[in-house]
C-alpha cells in the first residue's frame, strides 16, 4: 500500500445529520450527529469519511485534534486528487442553492 494522505477537517458535532459540507479554507467541513462526548463525534467522523471515500475504517485515522473542531486525519489507499474528487461529489449544496 502507498503512503497515507493527510487531510485537515473542521467538524461540527451535534448536527441533525452527518454530511460533508464543503471547503473551510484549506480544510474540509463536516457535520456529524453525535455530541463530542466519549469519542462519539470522532467515531462518527471516521465512519463518515470511510463511507464517503469507500475506504475501510481501519484506513481512516484521526492523528491530531481529538478534542477540537479542527482535526487532521490520515487516509490510506487513495491519492489526494481522488479523495478531493469524492469529497466534492459528496458535499451538500449550500442552503438556497439549486442543483442543476
Amino acid at each position: 500500500m502507498g503512503a497515507s494522505v493527510r487531510l485537515q477537517l473542521r467538524v461540527s458535532p451535534g448536527a441533525a445529520q452527518a454530511a460533508i459540507v464543503g471547503r473551510h479554507g484549506s480544510a474540509w467541513r463536516l457535520r456529524v450527529a453525535p455530541p463530542p462526548e466519549d469519542g462519539r463525534a470522532n467515531a462518527a467522523v471516521i465512519e463518515l469519511l470511510a463511507a464517503t471515500l469507500d475506504l475501510p475504517r481501519r484506513d481512516v485515522a484521526i492523528i491530531a485534534g481529538h478534542r477540537a473542531r479542527d482535526k487532521v486525519v490520515t487516509l490510506a489507499g487513495l491519492e489526494l486528487p481522488e479523495i478531493e474528487r469524492r469529497l466534492d461529489l459528496a458535499a451538500v449544496a449550500p442552503t438556497g442553492a439549486r442543483a442543476t
